[in-house]
């Protein structure tokens, strides 16, 4: 025992103890969508590591709670987490409003967070104990932007939510604009709840100067506009977020959704990446891994999760002991980790290590995805 504990570098009182890993996730309410696959991603990796010995010895113990998709009752779950469940780190926060609501908790607390969330406030400027694994939306709205100007168009509408995601990619995409050589010619919003968009898709409609529209938003409002979209037979080339990248977006969006564009990761594409691609191994044992487990395709989303649980583990195995600032040190020192989402290379002065080689542009073609060359 004396040998392991050394060999590990953990203490030996701490040892023998289970490693207790909080989570928030909105597993139902309107952002289920994104929740669900993470609450499931999550519990399939704890008894995967669990099964094969833990983390140096120390079994995962993983505290989980739903907040519903509301911010409110995220921050009462991480004030919970970190008073009274005496959790070493949190992952999760599958929404930005919920990710914002409790990052402060976290801070506060000293306790490390790996959130879920889209939006670049969350690490930018940089918070000490906050991380994050998604591509941020201004580097989405950068690989759209990049995909209209290769089509030869650049007179774009926004048609965004309402939620935190979708107010901050719509604040990120009118700031990077006109650097992109890019002119948002018109604006419309969608609220998280709103079941008609036709009204908005009319106005764009009639909007001179459209050349392409982007949708910037989460859960299911998104799958409800591409679905007006169509049936107002609007032709414009369309554009939707990370914020949507799973099946389920497309079977709600049905046939709205056919050539439909986004930025995603290389989950999306499974085996149709090259057999010489960095994250194909990684992205097809998970999405193996997944599909067997839930018994449904895997998404973006849970992928989020995967990457993000990772991260951690080899923080876990790599720190000298336990404590949270060793946690946290060593999760900022993550270089070159092969996750299904892009490479990652963190630092003290980028809490989630991604750039936009980790996004691949995507297209919706038959209820499937197609990279876009």
């Amino acid at each position: 025992m004396l040998a392991s504990a050394l060999a590990c570098g953990y203490p030996l009182e701490a040892s023998a103890k289970d490693i207790k890993v909080g989570s928030v996730v909105s597993a139902t309410g309107p952002a289920s969508l994104l929740g669900d696959p993470q609450k499931r991603t999550l519990e399939m990796l704890v008894d995967e590591v669990n099964s094969k010995g833990g983390v140096n010895g120390n079994k995962l113990s993983l505290v989980i709670y739903d907040d519903g998709g509301d911010a409110n009752a995220a921050r009462t779950f991480a004030t919970r987490l970190a008073e009274q469940d005496n959790v070493a780190v949190v992952i999760g926060g599958s929404t930005t409003g919920t990710s914002m609501a409790m990052a402060p908790v976290f801070e506060d607390a000293e306790i490390p967070f790996m959130s879920f969330a889209g939006a670049i406030q969350l690490i930018q400027p940089v918070k000490k104990w906050v991380f994050k694994t998604p591509h941020t939306d201004l580097m989405a709205c950068e690989k759209i932007f990049a995909d209209i100007r290769a089509r030869n168009l650049t007179k774009v509408a926004l048609l965004s939510g309402t939620d935190g995601f979708g107010k901050s990619m719509r604040d990120q995409c009118v700031a990077a604009a006109p650097k992109q050589g890019i002119t948002i010619v018109h604006e419309e919003t969608f609220g998280p709840r709103d079941a008609d968009m036709t009204p908005q898709i009319t106005n764009i409609k009639n909007k001179a100067g459209v050349e392409a529209v982007i949708v910037p938003g989460i859960g299911q409002g998104p799958a409800i506009a591409v679905r007006n979209y169509k049936q107002l037979a609007v032709t414009y080339p369309l554009y939707v977020s990370h914020g949507v990248a799973s099946k389920e977006f497309v079977s709600l969006a049905g046939e709205g959704a056919e050539g439909a564009r986004l930025p995603a990761a290389a989950l999306l594409l499974g085996s149709k990446l090259a057999d010489n691609d960095r994250q194909r191994p990684v992205v097809l044992d998970y999405t193996t891994l997944f599909e067997k487990k839930a018994g449904q395709p895997v998404s973006g989303f849970g992928g989020f999760a995967y990457d993000g649980f990772y991260i951690i583990v080899n923080a876990l195995k790599r720190a000298p002991s336990l404590k949270a600032a060793d946690i946290r040190d060593e999760i900022e020192k993550t270089k070159d980790f092969v996750g299904v989402g892009g490479v990652y290379n963190l630092s003290p002065k980028d809490h989630m290590g991604l750039d936009l080689t980790g996004f691949r542009m995507v297209e919706i073609r038959k209820g499937d995805w197609a990279a876009v060359p």
